[in-house]
Order: C-alpha cells, then structure tokens, then sequence
C-alpha cells in the first residue's frame, strides 16, 4: 500500500503556498459575484485593485510579528509603528497609487506600558501625516507575541497602473536608490557590528525606518512605465515574481547594480549578496523601454540605476553577468517566510 505523508508548509514555502492558495480562490468561480466581476488585479501582485464609481481602488495588508520580524529590543516603539505603516504604503507605491485609509489590528501582552502603545501609534501618525492617511480603525487582542496587522486603502488617478506581469522583452531594468542597506542594518542590530556614527544611523533608519516611494511610483506611472514592484523580499527574487508574472527573462549586469558605499566599507566580505539578496529595501525594480528610461532618469529626484535587460529566453528565471562576463542563473533568493532567512 502506498502512503504518501501530508506535505507541510515548511516543505513549499511561503511563495508556493501563496500560488496554492491562489489556485483554490480561482475555482471559487468568484467572477459570478459583482465583486468579482469588478476585480481587475486579485492575488499576486503588490495590492489589489477593483473598479468603483469613483475609479480604480487598491487593497494591501502586512502583518509584522515579534520574533519574525522585529525584536523589541532593538527597535523602538515609534519605529515599529512608523515600519508598520510604511511597509503596506511601499505596496502602494509599486501600483502607481495614492495611499488613503489605514487600519491597524494589534495583538498584544498584557504587560505591555499603555505609553509604549503612545509612542507606537506616534510613529504611525507621523508617516500617516506625510502622505495625508487617516486611520479609521482596526481591531485589538490578546497575544503572546506582538502582532501588528495593517491594511491600506489607496486609489489610483487614472485608468493605468504599474502592475508585475506588464514587463516586455527588451525593455531595460532599473532600480532607484540603493539595496542592501536594510539587511545590513538588520545584521549591525543583531550582531553589534561596530560602525561610525553617520553610516550606523544609515543602516538603522533603512532597516526600521524606510521610506516609501510614493512619489516616484507616480512618476513612474506617468512617464509610462507599465512593469514595477517593491523591493521587500530581495532584488532578485523580486524581479523573479516580475519575470514569472510577465513569462519572460531577465538579464541582470553584476557590475551595474549600485553598491553604497558603507555597505563596501563594513561588509566587504559579503556585499554583493546583501545588494542582490538583502530584502525589506523598499526601492522600486522596474522594467521599461530605453525611451522612456532615458526620460526617467531626468524627472527623477531620486538615484536611478539600469542594471539589466528583460529578455525572451528561460521565463521566469533570472541571469547574472559576473564581472569576467561569466553568465550564471541565480540560485539565492532573498527572504522567504518557512525557509532559512538571515
């Protein structure tokens, strides 16, 4: 008799369960609710998006959880409600959209100092007033561990978006800014690696404190770039989900991939994978025509990088051009919940 043991979440990961899980909404047949029927974009890309009488609406939710992905000892409460915001905007951003509503469920230890929780929503109230959120609600428990949920509502101004499965063979690749910054961070805080004063506050401010790239994504979006997404899970891994989404390749020049300065200073050893691999950056990977590229790097305040080509060949994969010209696919990715992380 042949007995095949349950298959465990831990033995897929978190991208295949999410594509498991896709599947089985899928044959839900939700198009035969008027819900559906004004879907445009479900699961799979960096929000969802619908159509209202008032034009196209974005949905995105992020969970951050005590032990997973912050530890309270080295992140302040401001800080932990400042991320917590900012990694559901960085969602919005990719999509070309405007931020709106915010609501915020908590799980939390009875012991926790009803001021930390102060000093928490301060943090969230600070970026919230930046992009002009209002919080409207939100849910609270009682937990072990501390978990804040966020979701966000945000539109988009006109009828296109920047979406994942947009990028087209021969279009260029680009990135704004600089990766790696936030993991290293994440290893100076975990392992107390010594850093002088201006390159420490650098990498802590990247790593608990990032900043969303709403304006560029409208930028972006109005120069006609139709292919983006954020970089949470790590350069190539999250050009790997554009790559899958559109069914193409891409080529990626090693030496063209920016590296901070302080990230060859303090991590020589390993740079090159915390650039490539290192996740929670929230810059934005895009993929347009040289054309409108070339536009691009003019109307945007911010550094913009081309470090690769999308092509026809392997979809769904990624190619790396190593300094002696050397081709190779990239095996490492970055985070990945299940799986073995920094």
């Amino acid at each position: 008799m042949c007995y095949n043991p349950p298959v465990k979440v831990s033995e897929i990961g978190e991208f295949s369960l999410i594509e498991h899980i896709s599947s089985l909404i899928d044959k839900s047949n939700k198009s035969k609710y008027c819900s559906g029927q004004k879907l445009v974009i479900g699961i799979g890309d960096d929000a969802a998006v619908w159509k209202s009488n008032s034009g196209l609406q974005l949905l995105t939710t992020d969970s951050m959880i005590e032990n997973v992905h912050f530890n309270i000892g080295t992140i302040s409460w401001e800080e932990l409600g400042w991320k917590s915001i900012a990694v559901n905007v960085s969602d919005i951003a990719a999509m070309g959209g405007l931020p709106c509503y915010a609501i915020v469920a908590l799980a939390l230890r009875g012991d926790i100092e009803v001021e930390s929780i102060s000093q928490m929503y301060q943090g969230m109230i600070s970026l919230c007033d930046q992009y002009k959120i209002s919080i409207v609600g939100g849910n609270i428990s009682s937990s072990e561990r501390i978990m804040i949920t966020v979701a966000i509502v945000g539109s988009l101004l006109g009828k296109s978006m920047l979406t994942r499965s947009a990028a087209k063979s021969g279009d260029l690749i680009a990135v704004t800014g600089h990766t790696g910054l936030s993991m290293a961070g994440l290893k100076m805080l975990k392992h107390g690696l010594s850093c002088d004063t201006d390159s420490k506050k650098v990498l802590r401010e990247a790593h608990l404190k990032p900043v969303a790239k709403i304006e560029e994504g409208q930028v972006l979006l109005k120069h006609g770039v139709k292919a983006a997404i954020d970089i949470s899970d790590g350069l190539i891994s999250d050009l790997t989900h554009i790559c899958k989404a559109s069914n193409v390749g891409a080529l990626i020049e090693q030496n063209k991939v920016p590296v901070h300065q302080i990230l060859l200073t303090y991590f020589r050893d390993d740079y090159l994978s915390l650039v490539l691999n290192g996740g929670e950056d929230y810059e934005l990977l895009f993929t347009a025509p040289s054309s409108i590229m070339i536009k691009l790097k003019n109307a945007l305040s911010c550094p913009v990088n081309i470090i690769g080509r999308i092509t026809r060949d392997a979809p769904g994969q990624v190619m790396i051009v190593d300094d002696s010209g050397n081709r190779k696919t990239s095996v490492e990715y970055g985070w990945e919940h299940f799986k073995s992380n920094p």
